[in-house]
């Protein structure tokens, strides 16, 4: 127990250490792709224009080749922020401060009044009284006249303060925090102005500086509101540049204006930002956790093959690469067709070649994300990316269904076509000249979709090789009759050929009744019986006389022969090396189930007794997809149905709705992912291709007699014109 307890111990150890040592070469692989992805996108590998910054001396004098007229963004920055500067702070107004001012005020005056009329404490009781309540700082002797004062001129005074209060915190913008001060003196005079005694003086004034406060402040949102809309009201400041102009001359001080226009006319190159490497940097590190949460959600199995993933960032990683080359070419014969080159990026290959080896849906998002980082690569020239998307969504549905070697050529085409239009429609939009409009949208667009396509078919047997993946490019070239395993198998196994080829037919049509990979099933079935290749004449579809091999063995050593061609179709594939979904069909074709002619000749035999149905079963697995599961009943029922005599459509349907019920109640079935619905519809399919291969035939006259009473009339009539000749 102890050395079972320390083997599991130690297989734990092993599985903990190998996942830790491929989650740490799947975050090395994230980290590489992200720095290259990031370095593609943002660095120019190809520059060759200067590098100059204001204030610094030219080093060449520079003119202009061209005429422009370009956005001035320094001179449009200062006008609008003068503009934003000039628009005043807008206030808002508290009403509770003005409420809890005189309310204070209404407080302090009251308490003063309650002293002032309680006769039952002296004079220096009520000082020390009014000492307490009031929070300022006043002289004895003006407590000791205020504690011997008239209620009622108290209340005359707190109606005028606060009528005071009031009239300043409600008139124009009340009171703000820089004029408090001003606010503050211009009550306290008005209170000199009242005339009253020095302790009410004094008093009020006390009470003013102490209680009075701001009620109104800065409402900053409200204050940039209107600075943006006074800024936005700017109009662009519009500058232009005519062809042949002196922008500097060698030795001069670069300023605003200068480097303004060098830069609408490309004519130098700015340095690299690292804020704005840090930004690309997110923005990559986004896009890919965008791609690999959609992943996790909707296609798991791509997310947990770290294959997959690496060969997700290769395909984005070469076609941005392949795209920053072109974007660097610069023709200067043609500044104006050269820069638009960012319209020829084959991101329709990206589309193509993630739709045909991982899946459709998926493409259409890394087209989506790479179009995003193709516009942030072009100078933030959204329009390369808006086509870009465009070219790339039609790659992926020119593709999505191969089923013809020329699709690839027709994709292509569609794919070009796509970006003619979108050029032409961005064209139109962006008020292009009409003659550069034509011949860019013609050329850039054509050139786009070609450079996809031929980017797909060279790198697809690359990757098909390296992450071995079956396309179905791969299967296409597979199912063509020159394949060296084909032809070997119409010269070598005739029958077996033909046999394979209605069970292709077969099993093609009831995957696509049932939503199946139909060109990886009907390629499958081209090979399920190459096994048979090892021993051809063992198999009755290739036995050509009446003599049987199998007469002359025992019924197990028969079963072992029938059996062994699973075995040896498999062996044969590897040789071959084709791919793993044909070689999984090969294997579980026949999944367990039973050789009933040898089993039933077996259990005839005088040793019946010791004859059990496991020695005369294939050795398995059974069928763990729907592809391998529709080439099993395909094969079974065309045998069947082949052997079938006096055929009638009735009669076929029979047998086929038997052998699929005798398949399922063998459990050869319960291994993959058919339902009752997909096992009607496959049997309805196979009906429907079995009434046009084995349909019935007219049955033709004998017409060797009418040839032979033919033959003798024309020799009589040769006869009779050679005595008739003879006679002249």
């Amino acid at each position: 127990m102890l050395a079972i307890n320390k083997a599991k111990d130690k297989i734990a150890a092993v599985l903990s250490t190998s996942s830790k040592q491929r989650r740490v070469r799947r975050g090395s692989a994230a980290i590489l792709f992200l720095f290259l992805i990031t370095l593609v996108i943002s660095f120019d590998f190809v520059n060759e224009k200067a590098n100059l910054t204001i204030g610094q001396v030219s080093p060449k004098t520079f003119k202009a080749e061209k005429s422009t007229v370009f956005e001035d963004k320094y001179q449009t920055e200062v006008q609008r922020r003068l503009a934003a500067e000039k628009v005043g702070k807008i206030y808002t107004k508290d009403r509770q401060v003005s409420i809890a001012v005189q309310e204070d005020i209404s407080v302090l005056t009251q308490n003063l009044c309650e002293v002032q009329e309680d006769t039952t404490v002296d004079v220096s009781e009520k000082i020390n009284r009014l000492r307490s309540y009031i929070p300022f700082t006043m002289f004895d002797a003006d407590l000791s006249d205020l504690a011997q004062g008239d209620g009622k001129d108290t209340g005359s005074v707190e109606t005028e303060i606060n009528n005071m209060i009031s009239r300043a915190m409600e008139e124009g913008d009340g009171i703000t925090l820089d004029k408090l001060e001003e606010s503050k003196k211009s009550i306290k005079d008005q209170i000199t102005g009242m005339r009253l005694s020095k302790p009410y003086e004094n008093f009020a004034k006390g009470a003013i500086d102490y209680y009075i406060r701001p009620n109104s402040f800065v409402d900053y949102e409200k204050t940039r509101q209107q600075q943006e809309d006074a800024s936005a009201a700017v109009p662009t400041v519009i500058a232009s540049v005519k062809e042949g102009e002196k922008i500097i001359g060698e030795g001069e001080i670069l300023t605003e204006e200068h480097l303004a226009k060098l830069q609408a006319l490309g004519l130098i190159g700015s340095k690299l930002v690292f804020t704005s490497v840090l930004g690309t940097l997110l923005l990559v590190v986004l896009f890919m956790v965008v791609v690999l949460l959609y992943l996790y959600q909707q296609n798991r199995e791509i997310y947990e093959n770290a294959g997959h993933l690496y060969l997700l960032g290769i395909i984005v990683l070469v076609v941005l690469g392949v795209g920053k080359i072109i974007i660097a070419i610069n023709v200067s014969r043609w500044p104006d067709f050269s820069a638009q080159f960012g319209y020829m990026v084959p991101m329709g290959a990206a589309g193509m070649l993630t739709a045909i080896l991982l899946d459709s849906r998926l493409a259409v998002l890394i087209v989506a994300v790479m179009s995003l980082m193709l516009g942030v690569m072009t100078g933030n020239q959204l329009q390369f990316g808006l086509v870009g998307l465009i070219g790339g969504i039609t790659g992926v549905y020119s593709v999505s269904k191969l089923s013809q070697p020329g699709d690839m050529v027709r994709a292509g085409i569609y794919t070009s076509v796509a970006n003619i239009v979108a050029i032409f429609a961005v064209g139109l939009i962006n008020e292009k000249p009409f003659g550069l409009l034509i011949s860019s949208s013609l050329a850039l667009g054509s050139a786009s979709g070609i450079l996809s396509s031929i980017l797909t078919n060279g790198a697809l047997p690359f990757l098909e090789s390296t992450f071995r993946l079956t396309s179905p490019v791969k299967l296409l070239e597979l199912s063509h009759p020159n394949n060296i395993l084909l032809k070997r198998l119409l010269t070598e196994a005739p029958g077996t050929y033909h046999h394979s080829i209605v069970v292709g037919n077969l099993a093609e049509s009831a995957a696509e009744a049932v939503g199946g990979d139909s060109l990886l099933v009907r390629v499958g079935a081209y090979y399920h019986d190459i096994g048979k290749l090892k021993r051809p004449y063992f198999f009755i579809e290739n036995q050509m006389t009446a003599e049987n091999p199998h007469d002359k063995i025992g019924p197990s050593l028969s079963t072992l022969i029938i059996t062994s061609h699973v075995k040896d179709g498999v062996e044969i594939a590897k040789e071959y090396k084709l791919p793993q979904g044909i070689i999984d069909i090969i294997e579980q074709h026949h999944g367990t189930s039973l050789v009933g002619y040898f089993y039933h000749k077996a259990k005839e035999s005088d040793h019946s007794e010791s004859v059990t149905d496991e020695e005369f079963r294939y050795e398995g697995p059974k069928p763990q997809t729907k592809e391998a599961a529709i080439v099993m009943l395909a094969d079974s029922v065309e045998a069947a149905v082949r052997s079938l005599q006096n055929r009638t459509a009735a009669r076929a349907e029979g047998l086929v709705r038997k052998f699929i019920k005798d398949k399922l109640n063998d459990g050869q079935l319960e291994e993959c992912d058919l339902t009752f619905k997909d096992l009607d519809s496959i049997a309805n399919a196979f009906v429907r291709v079995l009434s046009g291969v084995f349909h019935s035939r007219v049955e033709y006259p004998d017409f060797s007699q009418e040839i032979e009473r033919r033959k003798r009339r024309a020799g009589f009539r040769k006869q009779s014109a050679g005595r008739g000749s003879a006679g002249q």
